[in-house]
């Protein structure tokens, strides 16, 4: 089962805010339903790094390596868990008012379907499916919450 899920927020701020944070992982566990923290694994930040998130649901705590796969200022930020190939992340788009349109996305393709056949079995499609509803009803919440984050943040310079 191959699916691919986006939703879009407009939040009142330009890009470059809006990037920065949605690109500094460490803060994830400020608008995520499920990843409560997040960690660098070295210092690079750019496409080629990896972090670790640490998340949990009320039936599972686990943890995920991922790497960046994406990292184009005021455009795209995005990465890869490693184990499985899901991609996640945000595209940004500059609206004529200065505002800034927000997507975030995630995609599971082929190489996560193969993945979770291995690791699953006959219980796969069942997994991914858990994955989309819980993707499907945690974007709208971390858009909502980085539009919270970034519209409440001191203007710089101000």
């Amino acid at each position: 089962m191959r699916y691919r899920l986006e939703d879009s927020i407009r939040i009142g701020r330009p890009a470059a805010e809006v990037f920065a944070i949605v690109s500094d992982v460490t803060r994830t566990g400020e608008w995520s339903p499920q990843c409560y923290a997040c960690e660098w694994a070295g210092p690079d930040r750019t496409v080629g790094a990896t972090f670790v998130g640490h998340n949990r649901t009320p039936e599972r705590t686990w943890t995920t390596t991922s790497r960046v796969v994406a990292n184009e200022a005021d455009v795209e930020f995005g990465w890869a868990v490693t184990s499985s190939d899901v991609r996640w992340g945000y595209r940004l788009a500059t609206l004529d008012d200065g505002a800034t349109l927000l997507t975030e996305y995630t995609e599971f393709g082929a190489r996560a379907e193969a993945v979770f056949a291995e690791r699953f079995g006959d219980d796969a499609e069942h997994q991914a499916r858990v994955r989309l509803t819980a993707a499907a009803e945690g974007i709208p919440v971390t858009l909502r919450r980085i539009r919270e984050i970034a519209e409440l943040a001191p203007v710089p310079g101000a």
